[in-house]
Order: C-alpha cells, then structure tokens, then sequence
C-alpha cells in the first residue's frame, strides 16, 4: 500500500511540476511577477520547514535582539567532535594515508574487487556533490550574515568534518549491497538497516525506521539543493554578467540545463564518475587561480583580512549575534557546502573498487579538506580583501562575482564558466544520490527510478525562476534533516568502525598491506 501511495505522490509532484513550467511560459513576458507569484506559494512552506528544522534556542543577547542558536547546527557539531576524539584525530593521522589511495599507491591493477569505481573517481564523484554553489554562494551568504570571523568557523567545521566523513563512507562500503549485475548500491540506507540489524538485533526495527526516513529526506534534499539551489545561482550569475538580456531566460536555461544533466544522470554512477573525474580537478583548479589572482593583486590586504577573519570570529561586533551569530553562520554554511555529517558522500562512495571499507574512509576525509579548508576559505579571502561584504549590494553568488569584478571587469564572465560547471557537477552527483534513495525505496522499480530523475531535472527548471531566499531556506532545511537519522546510527556503529581501524593499522604497520605502486 505504501509503495502505491509513494507512485501516486510522486506523479501527482512531477504533473504539479509541468503545470509550474507552463505558467513559467505563459507568463514569461513579466518574470518578476512570476517570481513574485512563485515566492508567495513557496515562502509559507519555506518557513514552516525551516523553522522546524532550525529549531533554536536563545543562548545570548538581550529579549529585544536575542541570539539563538539552532540545535542541528549544534547536532553537526557535535559529532564531528565526537568522531574527531573517539578515533584519536583520524582527520589528522589518515591525512596523507588518504592522499596514497587517491593517488593509487595501494591499488593493486590486478585485483577483482566488487565495485564500479576507483578511489580516485570514487573522491571526485563526493567532491562534485559537495564543491558547487555553496562554496561561492553561500560563503558569501555566511559573511553577510556572520561578519569574517564566520570564515574561522567554516574551516574548524571543515576539520571536524573530515573525521564525520570518515566513519560514514567506511560505513558506506561496509554495509553496501552487491547486485548480481556487477552494479553497488550503498549508503546510509543500507549501514542503517543492515549494519544495526547486525549488531543490534533488538534495534533492527529502529534501523528500518531511520533508514526509511533518511532515504525520504535524500531525495527531497536532492531535489532542494542539488537541483533547484543549483540551477538557480547558475542562471543568477549568467543573468548578472548579461545584464537580464536573454528573453524568457531562466526557463530557456533551466530547460538546457536539465537536459544536459540527463544526458549523464540516465548512465548512472559510472558515466558520473568518469565525467567528475575529467571536470572536477579542472574546475577547481580554475577557480583556485582566479582567486589567487585576485588575492596576489591584493596581497597587502591580506593581513588586515586574517586579522579581520581572527578579530571577528572572538570579538565581532555590528554583526548578528556577535562570536555566537558568526559561529553559527560558519558552521551552517560548511555543513550546507561540505555535508558532513548528512550522509550523502556514502552513497557515491559505497561504489569503489576495493575489499578494505576502511580505504574508503581514508579518502572521504579529504572532501571536507578540499571543499572547505581550501575552496571556501579562498571564496571568503577574495571577498574580505576587496570589501564587497561591507559594500554591499548584492547577494549569494553576485557577491563573490562583485569581489572578482574588482580586479579586471571580465572576471564575472570566467567566474559565469566556473559557477555553471559547480553547479552541474553537483546537480548531476544529487541525482544520483536522489535516485539511489529512490531505488532503495521502491526495491529497484525502474517506472520509480525513471520518475524521480524526470521530477528532479523538472525542479532544476523551476528552481531558475525563484528568488533566492525561498531556495535557501528550504535547501538548508531539507539537507540538514538527513542529520538526524544519519548520525543516530553512526553513533550506534562506530564501536563496529573503530574495530575495522585498528586491525587495518595494525596490518598496514606490519607490512601485510603494502604498497603496489
């Protein structure tokens, strides 16, 4: 009956959808009103969502301007603490351990290994799901709201985070199921179910639960922040460097987009992992070089921007909340763009080729690292030092577009290429994260699956026509409520990782695994 009623709502969302579009087209002629009309229907959800979610409590300030705190932020942090202390710095001692997989010293090129992908393709697929807007939209809408000091919170986050990502991608694999077919499916869906069930038998209904609810949350986060957030800062930055000139342009371009993202989201993760593969390191090195240009021709603010980054991340002041008010916004915008904690970088990870879950835990430590450490922070250094957080203006990927323009105007138009690459290689990452939790779902229904990628790529389309607050507030809620069951049964299995981790130290020590390359 379930599964049925499950059909029923995800057709009567994909005809709500193409109903959506066509009032886009009809109305094309006044896009601000459509936007206006958009918003209006969305806001209620948007804040009904949200506020659930971000349930917060007053943890300083005065009864006319309080400063509250909300508890998943603190849920998020306090795992990455957690796993940080519980596996002795894992994210420090398995850095460069992490580093050898990728690069495949200890792949052996003559294993049989169940899997679909390398460690290397396995990383760039995670990657493509975590470096995308919100390394360029929304670090710019944590300093906003947060002041510098909110960059400090964002790479303490990032490091925590590592340690998060580690023991949920060994889990990922641990847990995964292999199909006869050769193919994997994996994730907190399956490490939920089984790996409770395995070791807690009498929980083996609460895994069941969980892993049900965070399958519904995946593919509604997907659909918020891998579809909809996505193609809209992508469209916002090329409306901004064309000045509006395209007529009926956020429908035209969220039609392209969908349409190239289904060309590669139908091959699944294979096709996904050799075209991350290819566009990841190219993307990110891009925008690395464009914001090091712009910090070298501005390398005599740099000081005054770490020292303004230091000052506000313990003393702000004139922005919200002071220290609490940069620190939450820190954590909230690394947790949106690294996903730590969320579960999701175990869904592309369960997919590598290797007999060591453990490997695969090494190597997810360094999304967090790559995605925040070091993108976000060079995102959040380029709009200190030129000071477009104090001029203001703009907002989300404008913003971080306003600070580039400072140098040499045609930055915008390079910084245009980078942002639609991030955006598409995150959508299309969502989508198969979407689609897996869909499959788990619907034990593999193929009329299912097919549904719920035409839904997501029609989100896309929709998602280019709404302004960017509504988007933010319900792709915030939506990723952050795959926390909860997520981090519930990691707390109950890390026991189990840690046990995987010291055996595999301990043979590694003693030469019994060894280097192949």
């Amino acid at each position: 009956m379930l599964k049925q009623l499950m059909m029923v709502a995800l057709l009567w969302l994909a005809t709500g959808t193409v109903a959506i579009a066509q009032e886009v087209a009809a109305d094309a002629a006044a896009p601000q009103t459509i936007a206006q009309k958009i918003d209006a229907a969305v806001r209620p959800v948007a804040d009904a969502v949200s506020g659930g979610i971000f349930y917060s409590v007053r943890v300083a300030g005065t009864d006319e301007s309080p400063v509250m705190f909300p508890l998943i932020v603190g849920w998020l942090i306090l795992a990455g603490l957690v796993f940080t202390l519980y596996f002795r710095f894992i994210n420090v001692r398995g850095f460069v351990h992490g580093f050898n997989l990728i690069r495949g010293k200890y792949t052996d090129p003559n294993s049989d290994h169940a899997g679909e992908v390398s460690h290397f393709r396995a990383l760039t697929s995670a990657v493509s799901g975590t470096v995308g807007l919100g390394n360029i939209a929304g670090v710019a809408v944590a300093i906003t709201i947060g002041g510098a000091g909110a960059t400090f919170w964002m790479i303490l986050a990032g490091l925590l985070g590592m340690s998060s990502k580690f023991v949920e991608c060994t889990l990922g694999v641990m847990y995964r199921l292999e199909k006869p077919d050769g193919t994997i499916s994996g994730g907190p869906m399956y490490y939920l179910r089984r790996g409770i069930a395995e070791n807690y038998p009498r929980l083996a209904g609460l895994g069941a639960v969980l892993a049900f609810v965070f399958a519904i949350c995946t593919m509604l986060g997907a659909i918020g922040a891998g579809a909809m957030f996505q193609a809209n800062q992508a469209y916002a930055q090329l409306a901004n460097v064309t000045n509006n000139a395209i007529p009926n342009g956020a429908l035209w371009f969220g039609l392209v987009y969908a349409v190239l993202g289904g060309v590669v989201v139908i091959g699944g993760i294979t096709r996904i992992g050799s075209v991350t593969a290819r566009l990841v390191p190219g993307m990110a090195a891009l925008y690395l070089l464009g914001a090091l240009f712009v910090i070298l021709v501005n390398l005599p603010a740099v000081p005054g921007a770490l020292m303004a980054i230091i000052d506000g991340a313990f003393t702000a002041e004139g922005v919200t909340g002071g220290v609490i008010g940069a620190l939450i916004q820190g954590f909230r915008r690394a947790s949106f763009s690294n996903e730590a904690g969320l579960g999701s970088a175990a869904i592309a990870h369960s997919a590598v080729k290797t007999k060591e879950p453990v490997t695969e835990g090494f190597v997810a430590l360094w999304e967090p690292f790559i995605d925040t450490v070091v993108i976000c922070t060079m995102t959040a250094l380029v709009i200190i030092i030129t000071n477009q957080h104090v001029v203001g203006g703009a907002d989300g990927v404008q913003l971080t577009s306003n600070a580039f323009a400072t140098v040499a105007p045609w930055f915008p138009y390079a910084l245009a290429v980078v942002v639609l690459l991030f955006a598409f290689s995150t959508t299309i990452t969502w989508a198969y994260y979407g689609a897996k939790a869909c499959s788990y779902l619907f034990r593999e229904s193929k009329v299912a699956l097919y549904g719920f990628k035409f839904f997501y790529l029609a989100m896309a389309v929709v998602g280019c026509t709404m302004p960017l607050g509504s988007i933010v507030d319900i792709a915030d809620a939506l990723l952050f409520i795959m926390a909860i069951p997520n981090l519930i049964g990691v707390y109950l299995l890390m026991p189990v990782v840690k046990k995987h981790l010291d055996s595999y130290w301990a043979r590694l020590k003693s030469g019994e695994i060894r280097p192949h390359a």
